[in-house]
């Protein structure tokens, strides 16, 4: 498509969650992109305007890059169908879905597809009983936030009552889940294709806030190191682990190789971060996209839902 052809596009940046500062990082980037590009691209904030005037101000076509609730959780997508706005990313059922790892999990448990053991944490679980289950260290997080916003790395039984508090600071829903040793890596999803794995590495407990938007001292390692026949199978099963919640267009997918090589998959991001720092960028920008380009490619894929399919 030309850029004319895109019409009036809304970037949707900022929103309401947690993660505000990082889609406005995001959303500045790509909205610079666009309009590198030739695209008539505006800024579009959901905290600060009605989501309804994206019909009053007659935009054709939305850039999603609102990160966490009331933006990557099918709550804005939802909207965006109601007001006939194609939009990019995953629709509104998956974009749910993704959002809620615990039920993602159980989506995933159903389909035979590895996911670490978990279990859910209220104030009243046995915390030693729950140790006893799945072993130390455990990873607690919240089951509805993004960029490693609540969580702990628990090395201890007597560390696990705290992480859980911290937690429900962000969620009422708290996931223990089992810690894989072993390579972090992710796979950035575009269209029907899988792009070059990232394999990352950090001096931190784990990949944290802070080691994907603040830290120099975060490696990322592409070529993942892999042999291609076996990151050619990695990326297989990442596809499917993406489209087993539904979800489409772009994306990003987080698993763990434990010591055996066998993958764990941990999460999807439907609207993954696009600052600087940021991982789907830098597969594209391996696999010979540049950042500008990549903008353009997602908007192309922008779509409205219609009876479970994606349509144009």
């Amino acid at each position: 498509m030309s850029p004319r052809e895109f019409g009036k596009v809304a970037v949707l940046m900022g929103g309401r969650s947690a993660e505000r500062p990082v889609s406005l990082r995001s959303g500045e980037r790509v909205l610079a992109a666009l309009k590198a590009k030739g695209v008539n691209a505006h800024a579009f904030d959901p905290k600060e305007r009605g989501i309804e005037a994206l019909r009053t101000e007659r935009f054709d076509r939305a850039f999603v890059i609102l990160h966490g609730r009331f933006g990557e959780d099918g709550t804005v997508q939802g909207a965006l169908e109601l007001l006939g706005i194609p939009y990019t990313g995953s629709g509104v059922l998956a974009s749910a879905l993704a959002m809620d790892k615990w039920h993602a999990k159980l989506v995933w448990q159903a389909c035979g597809i590895p996911t670490p053991r978990a279990e859910l944490l209220t104030r009243g679980s046995d915390m030693q009983a729950a140790v006893t289950r799945l072993g130390l260290p455990i990873m607690v997080k919240p089951a509805n936030e993004g960029s490693s916003i609540g969580m702990t790395k628990v090395k201890t039984a007597r560390a696990l009552a705290e992480a859980y508090a911290l937690a429900a600071n962000y969620d009422s829903v708290v996931i223990a889940e089992s810690f894989v040793e072993g390579v972090e890596l992710t796979a950035g999803i575009l269209g029907e294709q899988a792009l070059p794995l990232i394999k990352l590495e950090t001096p931190r407990e784990f990949y944290d806030y802070e080691a994907k938007y603040e830290a120099d001292d975060t490696r990322y390692l592409i070529p993942c190191g892999l042999p291609p026949d076996a990151e050619r199978i990695v990326q297989d099963e990442a596809l499917f682990a993406f489209r087993a919640l539904g979800c489409s267009g772009w994306g990003r997918v987080d698993l763990m190789l434990d010591r055996s090589g066998k993958p764990y998959f941990l999460e999807v991001n439907t609207s993954p971060g696009m600052t600087d720092h940021s991982l789907v960028p830098m597969a594209a920008r391996h696999a010979g996209m540049p950042f500008e380009d990549l903008c353009l490619r997602i908007l192309e894929l922008a779509r409205l839902e219609k009876g479970g399919e994606r349509v144009g």
